[in-house]
């Protein structure tokens, strides 16, 4: 049995909750989503 995940639902999740707990890690959470979807985007990764 093999559990499939896809990442970007999942990080959209953890991001979430982290910003409900800590709602100053908005800015970080943005620009770390912002630099990651432009480096796969860029690499075709």
């Amino acid at each position: 049995m093999q559990i499939n995940i896809a990442a970007q639902p999942l990080l959209a999740l953890i991001a979430g909750i982290a910003i409900l707990v800590v709602p100053r890690l908005l800015n970080y959470i943005v620009a770390a989503y912002l630099i990651l979807v432009g480096v796969v985007g860029l690499f075709n990764l």
